[in-house]
């Protein structure tokens, strides 16, 4: 044996310039679709204009001598509230000072509190809008299934979506114009035999969102493909899930919120308490009982439907 040997040479010691944690550094896919609408108190209302009124044909030939048919329109309200989210880690004095390098305790723990307030504005989001029962733009008026499944030989989707952007339309003047989808869909979409034949003389025959959306006859598709971890700490198990699963969602949102502007849904974001930036703030303050600086996250918004009309679900629609 040759000495000295490898271990009497060398100690192992933590790299500096690597580590490995589980971001999922992705954009929310809730801040991509709905607008956000900064408020400045945590709830309020919003006028809502009647959409028959403002479509119904109301003008009339005119007599001489004669006063002009006379219209209007019929107005509502609706209200917003801004749920506030939190979530803090505490960083112990001792464990900050013995941290090896690369460890950087302070921002770790803001690296990891962002990541948790992305997955939660996304679940939030998935779990009210990105299911059943909640849209009623559709030809049924309900959650649509194709007949036959988008990931199945001679599936028809660009007609399937066309259809729908039809009765939306029709439904409300107005065109859906964005497409969020989970990552199963996005993936039966690029094999399906009915987009490939329509795009197979561009781009070497390969699939990409803007070609999709313009089949489709929209904006803008979003790939959905956020996980979420389900077991809970300390299970032998780590047990992950899709959040937005094999569905598909069809609405019609403007680029920014203005007056008199048709819209899905809204983002609200209060920016109330002191140090909010787009309804989220990051604070650290001292914990003198625990000898520890606390690094908490909050976050206040409402993600909100305003127009159940303005959208169509596709559920279940690949196999």
């Amino acid at each position: 044996m040759g000495l000295p040997t490898a271990s009497d040479v060398h100690v192992d010691a933590v790299l500096t310039n690597i580590s490995v944690a589980y971001q999922q550094n992705e954009p929310s896919v809730a801040d991509q679709v709905f607008p956000m609408v900064k408020v400045n108190k945590q709830s309020d209302k919003y006028f809502i204009y009647d959409m028959a009124d403002w479509n119904r044909s109301n003008m009339q030939l005119r007599q001489p001598g004669t006063e002009s048919a006379g219209a209007g329109w019929r107005v509502s309200t609706d209200t917003y509230f801004c749920d506030i989210y939190a979530l803090h880690k505490d960083i112990d004095d001792a464990q900050r000072s013995n941290a090896d390098i690369p460890l950087d305790l302070d921002r770790d723990a803001v690296a990891f509190l962002q990541n948790q307030n992305k997955i939660k504005r996304d679940i939030e989001w998935a779990s009210a809008f990105f299911t059943t029962s909640v849209w009623t733009g559709s030809t049924t008026a309900g959650d649509i299934t194709p007949g036959t499944l988008w990931s199945a030989a001679n599936s028809t989707p660009v007609a399937n979506v066309r259809a729908q952007r039809r009765s939306v339309r029709l439904k409300t003047g107005s065109y859906p114009n964005v497409m969020v989808m989970g990552s199963e869909v996005w993936d039966a979409l690029c094999d399906n035999s009915d987009i490939r034949d329509r795009i197979k003389y561009v781009q070497r025959d390969i699939i990409t969102e803007d070609l999709v959306a313009a089949l489709f006859q929209v904006k803008k598709i979003i790939v959905a493909d956020l996980m979420q971890v389900t077991s809970a700490e300390g299970a032998s198990t780590t047990t992950t899930a899709a959040v937005f699963g094999k569905h598909a969602l069809l609405l019609h949102v403007p680029d920014r919120p203005g007056l008199n502007t048709p819209a899905a849904g809204y983002t609200f974001e209060w920016n109330g308490q002191a140090g909010s930036i787009g309804g989220q703030r990051i604070l650290s303050f001292r914990m003198p009982a625990l000898k520890s600086d606390r690094i908490e996250i909050e976050t206040c918004f409402d993600h909100k439907q305003v127009g159940a009309n303005l959208g169509v679900f596709f559920a279940s629609c690949v196999s």
